[in-house]
């Protein structure tokens, strides 16, 4: 692939995977083929057979793979990125990008060790990856998801702005719910395609010539205190003891111990270190930077780039932010440490679970985490929230966790604070939130307590526990009128926006 070129009447050639891809693949199915073997099935066919059948194979395995590299290209058209594959069953692939939430650039061990990569599209709804183009130049690769996201924007795609300005002084003068007083704020750590217009280029030649956004590095963890902190977890930490009594009850008595033992002890070993291992490996370089947004647009983007066999280079949408989670574990307090994650509407749930494209700070100090707090989400103080704690009578419904619970209606947010051993503080601002909830169980109805729940579009959900019933209900009120406020003064921001047309009731519907 050298880049799209223009043609007479605008329409953009399908365009190939790089010439490499069949053999990158080819790799893979090698791996999963002598895996399936086994060594007991090399044992039985010999040496010579057991070559013999790995070569047929990978004569299949490789044809195979032209094939399907001479049949799979993508290119734009109109409104939608096009995506062609298939050998047996032809399929197409539309992707409207107005939907695109996200493109990643991905570079797994053997990509990078050819120097190519892999494309993953992220869109709105979507179950996982969508469509992942593997592979390309890293040239274009970086053009191509430039391009998109570039394009996606100026199509229409929902942009909510990030935070607005607050509501007018009559808006918000007089809450119904009383501000928390300073002492009740204990440290933290005691606890992208629509077609362009008709005045504008072909899509072939559209954004291509304009320079990348420009960006400002905003913080680089160091690679020691990631692995530092993948140290001091419970599995880590407790694993030498497990081993120590494993071995000193077969060390009295030698005739039990066999290889069976020593394999399942192996075995068992891999799968505690397994989580903390690939968390060092994604959290390794990891650095963000904020990328201004490109000109004619308005909506900044964080840059992500971490790994260390697999490097991947994204860029998160500010204005799809839903929320930040702040997570102090028990183990990182004596060093004053903490963890920020963010929810991003549109990204999978695979996502979320196995790729880390929702981290914000793997591994950091309150001032680093209340910084970049501060750039995801304008004008919230990590320190300055303003916690107030339920009443008295919460600690027999919640004893050991009573003290911790808080909850804070700020200038621009909500915030709730919970967990004794792992401390989390939720943070979402008012203009995404989509409905407000009061829960009363029984137990609390017994109590007059309620639970305050202010639903997202994203898994996190911020929820004022165990409140007075009064308190609560005023709560639900203030939060449901916050809300309703920032949508107007969002509407009203990119009703004056060039480009920009209201989105309607963007809380809602993202």
């Amino acid at each position: 692939m050298t880049g799209p070129v223009a043609v007479a009447g605008g329409v953009e050639p399908r365009q190939r995977l790089h010439p490499l891809s069949p053999l990158l693949h080819s790799a893979k199915y090698l791996a999963v083929l002598i895996a399936a073997i086994s060594i007991q099935g090399a044992a039985r066919l010999g040496w010579r057979g057991f070559l013999g059948t790995i070569v047929v194979a990978m004569c299949f395995v490789v044809a195979y793979a032209v094939i399907t590299w001479l049949v799979t290209g993508y290119h734009v058209l109109g409104r939608e990125l096009r995506i062609y594959d298939g050998v047996l069953v032809r399929r197409t692939r539309a992707i409207p990008l107005e939907r695109l939430q996200s493109v990643e650039v991905v570079r797994p061990l053997l990509a990078r060790m050819s120097g190519l990569a892999e494309l993953r599209l992220e869109v709105v709804g979507g179950g996982k990856t969508e469509a992942p183009l593997a592979y390309l130049s890293v040239e274009d690769a970086a053009a191509l998801r430039e391009r998109l996201l570039a394009l996606a924007v100026r199509v229409g795609a929902p942009a909510v702005g990030t935070l607005p300005a607050p509501p007018p002084a009559a808006a918000v003068a007089t809450p119904s719910w009383p501000d928390a007083p300073p002492r009740d704020a204990p440290p933290p750590d005691a606890p992208l395609l629509a077609g362009p217009s008709p005045d504008a280029p072909p899509p072939a030649a559209a954004s291509l010539a304009a320079p990348p956004p420009a960006e400002h590095q905003l913080h680089t963890v160091v690679n020691r205190d990631v692995l530092i902190g993948q140290l001091l977890t419970p599995q880590v930490l407790f694993l030498p003891v497990a081993v120590a009594l494993v071995v000193g009850q077969y060390w009295f008595d030698t005739s039990a111990w066999s290889f069976v033992v020593f394999a399942s002890m192996a075995v068992a070993v891999i799968g505690v270190l397994r989580q903390p291992v690939r968390r060092v490996m994604s959290d390794w370089n990891f650095r963000l930077a904020l990328q201004e947004p490109p000109a004619g647009q308005h909506h900044p983007g964080l840059r992500v780039r971490h790994g260390l066999t697999e490097t991947r280079s994204q860029t998160v949408p500010l204005h799809r932010v839903q929320a930040v989670g702040v997570t102090w574990p028990l183990l990182w307090r004596r060093r004053r440490w903490l963890r920020c994650r963010l929810d991003v509407a549109g990204f999978s749930q695979g996502e979320r679970d196995g790729a880390s494209s929702d981290r914000l700070l793997p591994v950091g100090d309150l001032a680093t985490g209340r910084r970049l707090t501060a750039v995801v989400l304008p004008g919230v103080d990590l320190t300055g929230l303003g916690l107030r704690t339920p009443p008295a009578r919460a600690r027999w419904l919640a004893p050991w966790r009573a003290p911790v619970l808080g909850a804070a209606l700020t200038e621009h947010a909500f915030a709730t604070r919970d967990g004794r051993i792992t401390r989390e503080l939720v943070i979402a601002p008012y203009l995404r939130i989509q409905s407000v909830r009061v829960v009363q169980g029984p137990l609390q109805r017994m109590l007059e307590l309620a639970s305050v729940y202010a639903d997202t579009a994203g898994s996190l959900t911020p929820v004022a526990h165990h409140r007075e019933l009064a308190e609560a209900r005023q709560l639900a009120a203030e939060l449901t009128r916050r809300a309703q406020a920032a949508r107007e003064a969002d509407q009203q921001t990119r009703a004056t926006e060039p480009g920009q047309t209201p989105a309607g009731d963007a809380a809602t519907t993202s």
